[in-house]
């Protein structure tokens, strides 16, 4: 996969989240300067996608400007470490890109949201960190498509997934493909209610 790809798919996964609340809180400190903050959203995604490398899936439209998903396994079994390194590189990198502020933002929700997510999802079930389809060509099926080699290998190894919305048209988008709602809480920093969905592994 070439950086270019990254590049691209990343920049189309900042312009369809531009407007979720979580990356507006992330970001607020580059409100008022729209290309500034579109570039931090497109430098924070490559970081994650970076991660999802390591230690998940990321999974990019042959045309990379279309989008892309990027999943994170759980690493309950890791005894090599891998999975922490990419994390605190990770926070390295959100820290040079959001800088202080916007990194204890980050750090606030996160903490706010992880205890909520191991009571509600099992500790080996596979996540849906990023998914984003460009809205030029969003409404064609392509969000679905990006996920469906990632749903088809959870089912083979028999593991749920699970994913966490703040926007409230996702649930019905998710439930197609066979996520259910488990929890919605108000979070406290973005003021705003986030679901949190799983899908069970699907026997054949």
């Amino acid at each position: 996969m070439s950086s270019t790809n990254s590049r691209d798919a990343a920049a189309a996964i900042a312009e369809a989240l531009q407007h979720d609340p979580f990356y507006v809180a992330i970001t607020r400190q580059f409100a008022a300067d729209g290309v500034r903050r579109r570039e931090a959203l497109t430098r924070y995604v490559e970081c994650s996608m970076v991660e999802g490398r390591q230690v998940g899936r990321v999974v990019i439209w042959p045309d990379p400007s279309v989008g892309a998903a990027v999943w994170l396994l759980p690493a309950a079994e890791d005894t090599s470490g891998v999975a922490a390194e990419a994390k605190a590189a990770k926070i390295t990198c959100f820290r040079e890109i959001l800088g202080a502020d916007g990194l204890e933002t980050y750090r606030r929700i996160i903490e706010f949201m992880e205890p909520r997510a191991v009571a509600a999802v099992s500790e080996r079930a596979w996540y849906l960190s990023i998914l984003g389809v460009s809205p030029r060509v969003q409404g064609q099926g392509i969000g679905a498509r990006l996920l469906e080699p990632t749903l088809a290998e959870a089912d083979r190894v028999g593991v749920d997934c699970y994913l966490e919305t703040f926007d409230a048209r996702n649930p019905r988008f998710y439930g197609k493909l066979g996520f259910a709602g488990v929890s919605t809480h108000l979070e406290p920093v973005t003021g705003v209610p986030y679901t949190i969905m799983c899908r069970p592994a699907m026997q054949k």
